[in-house]
């Protein structure tokens, strides 16, 4: 498979108006569909893929998302996809994006966008307990790195679009899978490049991408989240620099002093509560989930005045914290030049998650205001990249919900605003709407993405590909929608 390497230019964006909206159901114990593991042919195809792409190392350090672009790459060609609607496109050699289309009758429909990563974080054997980047079985899941983020969901796709083409599906509109570079960081983010260097190749109407799933507690499915929205990313350097002078001959004035105090006032001060539609809707359907004292603070932060007592409830518990409020925190310190002498320079960054109708320049006034030391200067490491909700439209979300209770009656469909970040902010800015869903559940409390021991339960694998499949052929019908 023949690599197209190009030069990268700087992307445009454009921004997006926001409507929420969403149907709650009420969640129910049911069995899982995939808990016969790789019983079928798509089944199998989907576990090897996944295999294959796990043993693949694509770190942004050592690794190469070009090799694992190419071996999907293979894999669609074979099955006879033609080799021009399956494009292997870099701006660097190891730095490789896999874009597919698979053709509908309507021309003039625009495509309907599945968006995955073939990068990884970085992954240290020594920290694992089983090899990082071998595909393991063992005791119900999958484990490797990139088995929950987003090897998975690659694999799922590459499956799903083979299985769709020996089964003779014709959709209406153009479907389109494009598994990326450097999501997880690096130089070379493959969305912002493909859209700025190969926009046609991506645009679509919306697209569906990874950042929502579902949850199970005590095994049971409580809920498949649609991430519609999620928080700003902006970095800021606070600053302290003076004259020092000898360890002996002590001052008030010091810089690490100076710095410290700064950071304590930042720890004690709490943004105000601002809810918009997608987390308002959250919480009204998440309250129906939890604990009676959880669903009291819930429904008390959604009063007219948000109830304080019910505002610092929630404000312990960090998931739903990072939901109501902008956050800035202290991530990295750097002070001093020697044990014996006054330091001359003292420096933190302060990571800020922003709400997306937060301005950054609202939150760095605030710090200032917060810090009340002209001596502390505050600067911000990069510009911060705006992420506009995307509509939860009928056409979106009435699959979603149809296939959810399909297959899980009684589950809960419930839209998020994700505390991290995904490259759907890219696509967001370019105008192009995106959701976070996956179907693939797993333990609440059970997170191990970018962590030790990265793994998927089996059964989820399966679940998360049947649901993906059925919606990936019903977002790809414009009639009847």
């Amino acid at each position: 498979m023949r690599v197209r390497l190009e030069r990268g230019r700087a992307a445009n964006g454009r921004t997006l108006s926001l409507v929420a909206g969403v149907v709650l159901c009420l969640f129910a114990q049911t069995p899982s569909l995939g808990q016969d593991a790789s019983n079928l042919p798509h089944q199998q195809r989907a576990r090897e893929l996944l295999r294959e792409l796990i043993e693949i190392d694509t770190t942004h350090s050592t690794g190469d998302t070009t090799e694992a672009a190419q071996a999907m790459a293979a894999h669609l060609v074979a099955a006879g996809f033609p080799e021009q609607d399956v494009q292997v496109l870099a701006e660097r050699p190891r730095k490789g994006n896999l874009v597919v289309r698979y053709r509908g009758r309507d021309a003039g429909s625009r495509p309907v966008l599945f968006l995955a990563h073939l990068d990884v974080v970085e992954a240290d054997p020594t920290d694992w307990t089983v090899n990082p980047f071998e595909f393991i079985e063992r005791d119900g899941y999958y484990y490797g790195r990139g088995t929950l983020d987003d090897k998975d969901e690659v694999a799922i796709h590459v499956a799903n679009l083979i299985r769709l083409r020996e089964e003779g599906f014709v959709p209406d509109r153009d479907i389109i899978a494009a598994f990326t570079a450097d999501e997880e960081g690096g130089e070379h983010n493959g969305v912002a490049w493909l859209l700025a260097n190969h926009s046609d190749s991506i645009d679509a109407e919306f697209a569906i991408n990874e950042g929502g799933g579902g949850f199970l507690q005590d095994g049971r499915h409580v809920s498949n989240n649609v991430q519609a929205s999620e928080k700003v990313y902006q970095s800021f350097a606070l600053e302290v620099v003076n004259p020092g002078g000898h360890s002996s001959l002590p001052v008030k004035d010091n810089a690490i002093y100076r710095l410290a105090d700064a950071l304590v006032r930042i720890r004690d001060y709490d943004f105000p509560v601002k809810l918009n539609e997608v987390t308002r809707t959250f919480f009204e359907r998440s309250a129906a989930l939890e604990s009676p004292e959880i669903s009291a603070a819930m429904r008390g932060i959604l009063e007219d005045v948000p109830d304080p007592e019910s505002i610092e409830r929630l404000a312990t518990i960090a998931n739903y914290n990072s939901r109501m409020r902008t956050t800035c925190v202290a991530t990295l310190l750097d002070a001093g030049h020697a044990e014996n002498a006054l330091p001359q320079r003292a420096q933190a960054v302060v990571n800020c998650r922003i709400l997306p109708n937060d301005l950054p320049a609202e939150v760095r006034t605030t710090l200032d205001s917060i810090i009340a030391d002209s001596q502390v200067v505050v600067t911000p490491l990069a510009d911060a990249k705006p992420s506009p909700p995307s509509p939860l439209t009928p056409e979106v979300l009435g699959p979603i919900e149809r296939i959810t209770q399909d297959m899980w009656p009684g589950v809960a469909v419930i839209p998020i605003m994700s505390a991290g970040a995904t490259d759907g902010l890219y696509l967001r800015n370019a105008g192009i709407p995106v959701y976070g869903v996956s179907g693939i559940f797993r333990e609440r409390g059970d997170n191990r993405a970018h962590g030790q021991d990265e793994r998927i339960l089996v059964s989820a694998f399966f679940d998360g590909q049947e649901f993906l499949y059925r919606l990936t052929k019903a977002l790809a019908q414009t009639s009847g929608l």
